[in-house]
C-alpha cells in the first residue's frame, strides 16, 4: 500500500517524577502529527541527560550504554513502522506503540472500519454525503446492538448473513420522528454505503473476503414526479396571505425554472447572479453536492423572483439571494401548498428540479445535453431518467413528422 506518512521517534525523561536524581525515559512516537508516549522501565540519572539531544552525555558508561538501548529501541519502532508499511495496515502511532510492547491488535471492528472511513474518505466527501454516511453508520449501530447485543462487531463476522439480516432491519425499522419508513430504493443505498466501507477494509487488507461477492444490490427504476404545465400554472397563478407560503411557493418557482437543488438555492449568492455580455442574467456557481459547474440564464419568471427578494432583510442579513429556510420546513409547507392548489401528488421541492428538466426545458424541445449542463450533471446518463415522453411534446413531434411527410 503506498503512503505518505511521516514517522519519527526521540526520547525524554520526565523530570517531574524523579525519584533519588532518577526520573523514567520515555519514547515518543510521532505519525501525521500524531503522539503516543512509551514508558521504557528505565531510569535515567537526570544529571546525564541531554533534552536538546534527547539522549545521555557524556562518554561514561551508564551515558554510552543508556544511548546503546535507545539505538536499540530506535531501530525495533522503525522495524515495527516498516511492518505494519508493508502489510498495508493502519499506521498510527498506537498500532507501532502496540507491536513494540508486543500487544498487536489484528482484530479489525465494524467500528474502527466505520471511523477510518470518516478520517480518510470523508475528507474528500461532500458534507451533505457525509451526513448520510453517519446516518447509515447510526442504523448499523443499531443493527448490532438489536441483533447481537453488542455495541461493536468483529469485520471477520460480516458475511452474507450479516448483510442480509441489515437488509430485514432496514425494512423492518419505524422511525419514531416525522421520517417514513425507508422504501426499497432507500435501503439499497444504506447497503451501498456499508459495501464501500468493506470495500475499503479490503483494501486496507483489515478483511479477507467480500461478503457482498453473493449479495446483489438492484435499484429499482423508479419515475421521477414532476408537475404538468397546467399544475405549474395554477400555483404560479395562486396567492398566499400567509408569508411563509407566499415565500415557498417563490422558492419552488424559482427551481422549477432553474432547475437548483433546495441546498444549492440556499447558499446562492447575489454576486453568483452575474450579467452576461448580451444583458441578460445567468447563475454561474456549482453544485453542492457534485461540485460541477453550473451555468444557465435566466428565464423572465426567474430574474422576477430575484428583483423580489433583492431588498428582503432577511436575504441581506445572510447575504443571500433568498431567505434561508430548513428543508424540513419546506417539504411540510409545500404539503400545504398542494392542498390549496389542488395537486394531488407529494408535493417536495425536488419535484422541482424534476419539473425544470421535463415541463419546463425537455418538454419545450431543449436538447438534453444542454438540460444536462444546465442541471449540472457531470454525466449525461443522469439527465436520461428525466427524458420521458409528455403527451404534448409527443403530439408536436408527430405533427412536426406529418409535415415532412406531406412535403415528400
Amino acid at each position: 500500500m503506498k503512503t505518505s506518512q511521516s514517522f519519527s521517534v526521540y526520547f525524554t525523561i520526565k523530570s517531574d517524577k524523579a525519584k533519588d536524581g532518577k526520573a523514567p525515559l520515555y519514547a515518543a512516537v510521532t505519525v501525521n502529527k500524531e503522539k503516543a508516549f512509551i514508558a521504557l522501565k528505565q531510569l535515567i540519572s537526570i544529571t546525564i541527560w541531554d533534552f536538546g539531544k534527547g539522549a545521555a552525555k557524556g562518554t561514561r558508561d551508564e551515558s554510552r550504554a543508556v544511548n546503546a538501548y535507545l539505538d536499540e529501541v530506535r531501530l525495533s519502532l522503525g522495524n515495527g513502522y516498516k511492518e505494519l508499511l508493508l502489510k498495508g495496515k493502519l499506521i498510527t502511532p498506537k498500532t507501532i506503540k502496540n507491536l513494540f510492547l508486543g500487544e498487536t491488535d489484528d482484530t479489525y471492528t465494524l467500528n474502527r472500519m466505520m471511523a477510518y472511513h470518516n478520517e480518510t474518505s470523508g475528507k474528500s466527501l461532500n458534507p451533505a454525503t457525509m451526513r448520510h454516511y453517519l446516518v447509515t453508520q447510526r442504523y448499523l449501530s443499531g443493527y448490532v446492538a438489536a441483533n447481537y447485543r453488542a455495541d461493536d462487531l468483529l469485520l471477520k463476522d460480516l458475511d452474507h448473513g450479516f448483510i442480509q439480516g441489515f437488509d430485514a432491519f432496514l425494512r423492518n425499522h419505524r422511525p419514531k420522528d416525522h421520517h417514513k419508513p425507508l422504501n426499497d430504493n432507500g435501503i439499497k443505498v444504506h447497503l451501498k454505503r456499508l459495501k464501500k466501507m468493506v470495500h475499503l477494509a479490503q483494501d486496507m487488507q483489515w478483511v479477507d473476503r467480500d461478503p457482498f461477492v453473493t449479495f446483489r444490490i438492484r435499484m429499482k427504476k423508479v419515475a421521477r414526479d414532476y408537475l404538468t404545465e397546467a399544475e405549474l400554472r395554477t400555483l404560479e397563478n395562486k396567492s398566499f396571505d400567509l408569508e411563509r407560503l407566499s415565500l415557498i411557493k417563490d422558492l419552488f418557482i424559482f427551481s422549477c425554472y432553474t432547475g437548483l437543488a433546495y441546498g444549492d438555492l440556499m447558499i446562492l449568492k447575489p454576486t453568483q447572479v452575474v450579467t452576461a455580455e448580451d444583458g441578460e442574467l445567468w447563475i454561474r456557481t456549482s453544485r453542492e453536492k457534485t461540485l460541477e459547474p453550473v451555468n444557465l440564464p435566466l428565464l423572465p419568471k426567474a430574474v422576477d423572483l430575484v428583483n423580489k427578494y433583492k431588498r428582503n432583510e432577511r436575504s441581506l442579513y445572510n447575504g443571500t439571494v433568498f431567505p434561508v429556510l430548513s428543508n424540513q420546513k419546506v417539504n411540510s409547507y409545500l404539503k400545504e401548498i398542494a392542498d390549496f392548489c389542488s395537486i394531488h401528488k407529494n408535493l417536495t421541492f425536488h419535484m422541482a428540479r424534476h419539473t425544470f428538466a421535463t415541463t419546463v426545458t425537455l418538454s419545450n424541445g431543449v436538447p438534453i445535453e444542454t438540460v444536462s449542463k444546465m442541471l449540472g450533471h457531470s454525466k449525461i446518463a443522469t439527465t436520461q431518467i428525466y427524458a420521458r415522453v409528455v403527451e404534448r411534446k409527443l403530439k408536436d413531434d408527430m405533427q412536426a413528422l406529418k409535415q415532412k411527410l406531406s412535403l415528400t
